[in-house]
């Protein structure tokens, strides 16, 4: 009982969706380290008529950051990178434009924490397949599923 009171409890708001990756850098911090960003080009709306919603995200999490640094040469070469995504704690963020004919006019950003890719097509073609949880879990463990099940019937 004394661990759950001495643990942070957090609401998380998580979206998921699909969509494109672009503008993948390292965005350097005073006085800290860097922290690798993307653009995420979310898809919404009919198939039909599609509709992007841009997301400005920090790259969080050792698995996230590989999968993205994996797409940056892709992604320098204008090719379509599609992810699966879920974005964590998405936040606007607002802004005055400082030049261009919006000079002057107020704007606003999307932005959020890029936690987790399922899956990465480059141009139509899967480059990566997220195991699913299940899967992971047994495999962490060094056990398969199946063999759980015929230890239970022995």
């Amino acid at each position: 009982m004394s661990d759950q009171a001495n643990e942070s409890q957090y609401f998380d708001l998580h979206t998921t969706g699909i969509g494109y990756l672009s503008r993948i850098r390292e965005v350097p911090v005073r006085k800290a380290k860097p922290f690798l960003a993307v653009t995420v080009g979310a898809l919404c709306g009919h198939i039909n008529t599609v509709e992007y919603r841009y997301i400005d995200c920090n790259v969080v999490g050792a698995e996230a950051e590989k999968l993205v640094r994996r797409c940056i040469e892709a992604v320098e070469a204008d090719k379509k990178v599609l992810v699966s995504f879920r974005i964590g704690d998405i936040w606007t963020d607002p802004f005055t434009y400082r030049s261009g004919p919006k000079q002057g006019t107020p704007g606003a950003c999307l932005k959020g924490r890029l936690l987790y890719i399922g899956w990465i097509k480059v141009d139509g073609e899967f480059v990566h397949q997220a195991k699913p949880r299940e899967a992971a879990s047994a495999e962490q463990q060094g056990t398969d599923q199946r063999d759980e099940g015929d230890q239970s019937a022995a």
